[in-house]
C-alpha cells in the first residue's frame, strides 16, 4: 500500500466512524477544535496527519486508535 492509498482508506475508516457515532464533519471538527475543512481533507485522503491527531479522532469517536487501521471490514 503506497502514501496516497494509506491516506485514502484512513479516511474512508474515518468517515465510517464518524457518520457510525452520527456526528457531522462539523461536530467532530467542534470537538477536536479544527476547521471542518480539516475533517473533510483527512476524509478525502488530501492530509497526512500525525500520531497525536490520530489518538484525537479516537477519542473522540471513543474507539481505540488501531480500528482507524482497519481496512479490511
Amino acid at each position: 500500500m503506497d502514501d496516497k492509498e494509506l491516506k485514502i482508506n484512513f479516511g474512508i475508516k474515518l468517515k465510517y466512524w464518524r457518520l457510525k457515532r452520527g456526528l457531522t464533519q462539523e461536530k467532530l471538527a467542534e470537538m477536536l477544535l479544527v476547521a471542518p475543512h480539516y475533517i473533510s481533507d483527512i476524509e478525502r485522503g488530501r492530509r497526512n496527519i500525525t500520531m497525536l491527531t490520530i489518538a484525537r479522532l479516537a477519542q473522540a469517536l471513543n474507539i481505540e486508535p488501531y480500528r482507524l487501521f482497519n481496512f479490511s471490514d
